[in-house]
């Protein structure tokens, strides 16, 4: 009888293990779907962008001031994720191409605040609109149970990330 109940139990933590083993098969099954979605979702984004005359960087830097005028290029690069010096030189090609301006901050002699021009404005729009149009026909495809559901899981996986992040030696 005691070696049953030991049998029973070494079963259960077998069970455990091969339970957190699919599990984790499960997780990089996702993962990898995930990034092959990125990509795919990347590359489409990225045709329908061209088609209408802008990159994806041109048309993050547009939508992004379409929200919020008037911030410095410092404010630009941490709403974008990206470096000062990336920011630096996108801004000045949309200089040059009339999309954007640069307006001198009252009291401030180093920092402008950047503005669209209506140019600037169209274009950021119809980027916005081709977004929008593309995001209908994707994942707008989704029941709205569905999409609250996917946002949440994408919500705690973000806060997982943020978690690990955080922590002072990356996990491996």
């Amino acid at each position: 009888m005691a070696g049953r109940a030991a049998e029973t139990s070494a079963g259960r933590g077998a069970g455990k293990d091969a339970e957190a083993a699919d599990a984790q098969a499960d997780a990089m099954r996702v993962w990898f779907r995930f990034l092959r979605m990125h990509q795919r979702v990347s590359r489409a984004m990225t045709a329908r962008l061209r088609a209408i005359g802008l990159s994806v960087p041109q048309f993050d830097l547009l939508s992004t001031l379409s929200e919020r005028e008037g911030i410095t290029q410092s404010e630009l690069a941490d709403r974008l994720y990206v470096t000062k010096g990336n920011v630096s030189g996108l801004v000045d090609r949309l200089l040059e191409a009339g999309l954007v301006e640069r307006l001198a901050i009252a009291n401030d002699r180093r920092s402008y605040a950047l503005h669209l021009t209506t140019r600037g404005r169209e274009l950021a729009h119809k980027g916005l609109e081709t977004q929008r149009s593309y995001v209908r026909g994707t994942l707008g495809q989704l029941d709205g149970t569905d999409i609250a559901q996917l946002d949440q899981l994408i919500l705690a996986w973000r806060d997982a990330v943020r978690r690990d992040l955080a922590a002072p030696a990356a996990s491996s």
